[in-house]
């Protein structure tokens, strides 16, 4: 699926944008397939060039755009409808092909921001720095420092000092592209703050290595504790995820359709009634010693799950205590979901 039929309804302008942007064939619509609907990286060579805005949706516990601006273009030249495309935009993502001659590249990326600057100034900007998979290690850092030192070095030239851009070296064959794009998207998240706060307090209570809150279907985390990224953590999780969603979609059932009293598919009402009960807790797995750590997810909604990782020897021991602070936190977040 290349995404070109998934339009985002007029009615959903109040909606969180996220623009991507970048020179034609630099991997945006690569990115967007791999992410949103699981294209296989291998797949993206057949991807066709974008020649038009595609306007994709995110649905999560907040409904995001994304539009994919083709390359060959200059939206803001004076015959197109700037306000349209950038007046609602959070943020904005450049796709930077490491593997090309970037300098034409770094070249719009800076015109861009100083444009854009001037009239949206509460836009964000990260720069992926894309297709660093075939870069060799000491060659992918020098690659990655001179653009780095390109673009801020034109930036501070043109007068913008402390300029909001970050970067991010990624590749659709790893998982660098699902953590890059996370970051993006707490940029767009008001109560991102909020949200590490209670990670935060969680993690030292119950002794997690690291807390993340993963949107499931997409594998973006929408917050974390702040403790540093352990990446091999990270990619234990993301894979956890993908093996839950795996087995739901063989073991699972659609829950809410038996309600106590009704009878289930054997005609018994005992059974509907186990089934109800745990229809009413949410979904969740633990796992000890996969490679030295114990896995702990559980279900807050049906968008969201929690999932963290610990090396603590007495983690399965004392699950039950982190069970209830777990609960705790399920019922904050959720108040603090209703809030949004």
């Amino acid at each position: 699926m290349d995404g070109s039929e998934v339009v985002v309804s007029a009615h959903g302008n109040h909606k969180p944008r996220l623009l991507f942007m970048g020179l034609k064939r630099s991997g945006k619509s690569s990115i967007i397939n791999v992410v949103l609907y699981k294209l296989p990286p291998t797949e993206t060579v057949f991807i066709p060039a974008t020649v038009v805005i595609k306007k994709h949706a995110l649905y999560s516990y907040r409904n995001f755009q994304i539009w994919d601006l083709p390359g060959q273009i200059d939206f803001l030249e004076t015959n197109f409808d700037t306000e349209s495309i950038f007046g609602a935009a959070g943020a904005m993502v450049w796709i930077l092909d490491a593997q090309d001659d970037y300098i034409e590249s770094v070249g719009r990326l800076t015109e861009t921001i100083l444009q854009l600057q001037q009239m949206y100034p509460d836009i964000k900007y990260t720069v992926f720095i894309h297709k660093v998979d075939s870069l060799g290690s000491d060659f992918r850092e020098d690659i990655v420092r001179d653009i780095i030192q390109r673009i801020m070095d034109d930036l501070n030239d043109a007068g913008l000092e402390n300029p909001p851009v970050s970067f991010y070296p990624t590749s659709v064959y790893d998982d660098s592209i699902y953590e890059a794009l996370s970051k993006v998207l707490q940029l767009l998240n008001p109560q991102l703050a909020t949200f590490e706060a209670l990670l935060n307090t969680l993690a030292g209570s119950c002794k997690m290595q690291k807390l993340y809150l993963f949107d499931v279907l997409s594998k973006l985390y929408i917050a974390s504790d702040t403790s540093p990224v352990d990446m091999a953590g990270y990619t234990l999780c993301s894979d956890y995820i993908d093996t839950i969603v795996d087995l739901s979609e063989i073991y699972g059932w659609d829950r809410g359709k038996l309600r106590v009293g009704e009878e289930g598919c054997n005609g018994h009402a005992d059974e509907s009634k186990a089934l109800q009960k745990v229809d009413e807790s949410d979904a969740e797995s633990f796992i000890n010693g996969i490679r030295g750590y114990c896995l702990y997810l559980k279900e807050m909604n049906k968008y969201l799950a929690l999932i963290g990782f610990s090396k603590e020897p007495r983690f399965a021991v004392e699950k039950p205590l982190i069970d209830y602070n777990v609960q705790v936190f399920q019922d904050a977040l959720t108040a603090v979901l209703a809030l949004t």
